[in-house]
């Protein structure tokens, strides 16, 4: 199951440096939770989760996932003593990528 969600993510790699993001690093764990993709671009960070498979892969993306993802984006923030704008965005591979930015509202 790994592998499949490594190919997903290097797809969304893939389609996020054609749209002009820089790739800053990706599966980035802490105790929260993990960031598949962090990439940067107009001055703005992205986390970016990645979710793949057959059947509307996008209802993986959970209010508590939300949360963990919040808490890990806010410890990644922290560490790297970072202090940029942000949003958490998703990817969603299929047959084709579907790209859908800031999931939180």
């Amino acid at each position: 199951m790994r592998a499949l969600g490594n190919i997903a993510e290097t797809k969304a790699c893939k389609y996020l440096i054609k749209n002009d993001f820089d790739i800053l690093e990706r599966n980035f764990y802490s105790r929260f939770g993990e960031l598949d993709i962090i990439a940067f671009k107009n001055n703005i960070l992205h986390f970016v989760e990645v979710k793949s498979g057959q059947y509307n892969p996008i209802e993986n993306i959970t209010s508590s996932k939300i949360k963990k993802l919040i808490k890990t984006i806010d410890f990644y923030l922290n560490t790297k003593k970072l202090n940029f704008d942000y949003c958490l965005d998703a990817i969603i591979v299929t047959d084709k990528i579907e790209f859908i930015e800031n999931i939180t509202l």
